[in-house]
């Protein structure tokens, strides 16, 4: 058993975590530009150029196997599949199904579109579009390798219990009146999808790879920059002044200043990682990270040219109330996922 336990623990080290990038970048820093990473500039220079890295190489290997499982996945098909189960199993599946669909909040508009002009219940796209920017495999991945496989299935559990609940509360409110008007009038297509080959699934999932990141590098790169300024500059007396454990309402400015952002999980996770290192609460950096993801001002300015504006409300107050419940809880039970 040892001797699993130590393969496991190399593995891990050296494949998620990838600590020889970290040496690797180290001496790339120190021998190269002259710089010890124990002072702030060489630290904020290794911070960058190692998270940067480890990220991109991540996230290229994970979109590539998980846009191959995709694949089984269009969007007709979930229809389908969605449009058979009522109540609350409708909720359960709507959000699991958006953990296969790793899209930003912006980009699962049009698919909440499709889904509502296909008829499907109000409660359940509701529940698939909470679910699908805030939790998916690459990002439980990626969470695993920086926090530890507590964190990360405690973010997905989380993650998924808000979007079943939200799209259920919004189901018994009764909204889909709140709907707008052309959005009912689309017509819904229900096109047999076409069988991929092996061959043109390969394909698929390189080209997904190329649209993400395409899609994410700049806002990776900023989160990056912000947690390497965290990490580094910024002391961490500062820091838990304003969002420390023992201020009461710092769930609730984390989440505040989460709103306004505009990024996926994959720019809060260096952010995340550096107030993690400066004592900031479990609850509260998660309610950070929840959100960017789910309540972006941009996502919600989309939104609203789809929604009535009481709907809107309706959702943006069920979503944040249930982020900061999260946070407070995490913060009081932290020593169960340390």
């Amino acid at each position: 058993m040892s001797i699993i336990t130590h393969i496991f623990s190399w593995l891990n080290d050296q494949l998620l975590k990838m600590n020889w990038l970290y040496e690797l970048v180290r001496l790339l820093v120190e021998k190269i530009f002259g710089i010890s990473i124990e002072n702030k500039l060489g630290g904020s220079i290794h911070f960058f150029i190692y998270d940067t890295v480890k990220i991109f190489v991540l996230l290229s290997v994970l979109i590539f196997f998980i846009s191959y499982i995709q694949s089984y996945f269009p969007p007709e098909r979930t229809k389908r599949i969605l449009g058979g189960i009522k109540g609350i199993r409708g909720n359960i599946l709507g959000a699991l199904l958006g953990t296969v669909t790793p899209f930003c909040s912006c980009s699962s508009i049009p698919i909440f579109i499709g889904f509502t002009s296909a008829g499907l219940p109000v409660g359940i796209t509701f529940s698939f579009l909470i679910s699908s920017p805030l939790v998916d495999l690459a990002s439980f991945l990626i969470l695993m390798t920086f926090f530890g496989a507590r964190l990360a299935i405690a973010y997905v559990l989380v993650g998924l219990i808000l979007a079943v609940l939200g799209g259920t509360f919004i189901g018994r409110l009764k909204m889909q009146k709140y709907i707008e008007g052309y959005v009912m009038e689309i017509e819904s297509t229900d096109l047999e999808p076409a069988e991929l080959s092996l061959k043109e699934r390969v394909v698929y999932s390189k080209d997904q790879v190329g649209v993400i990141i395409g899609r994410v590098w700049l806002y990776i790169l900023i989160g990056v920059f912000i947690g390497a300024a965290i990490h580094n500059w910024i002391p961490r007396p500062f820091v838990e002044g304003i969002i420390g454990e023992d201020n009461p309402f710092a769930v609730i400015l984390a989440a505040a200043v989460g709103i306004p952002m505009y990024a996926d999980i994959f720019g809060t996770i260096p952010i995340a990682e550096a107030l993690f290192a400066k004592g900031v609460g479990t609850g509260t950096v998660l309610a950070f990270m929840m959100a960017v993801t789910a309540l972006s001002l941009p996502s919600m300015v989309m939104l609203g040219k789809v929604v009535k504006p009481r709907l809107l409300g309706v959702f943006i107050a069920i979503v944040s109330a249930g982020i900061i419940i999260i946070g407070y809880v995490f913060n009081a039970f932290s020593w169960i996922i340390k």
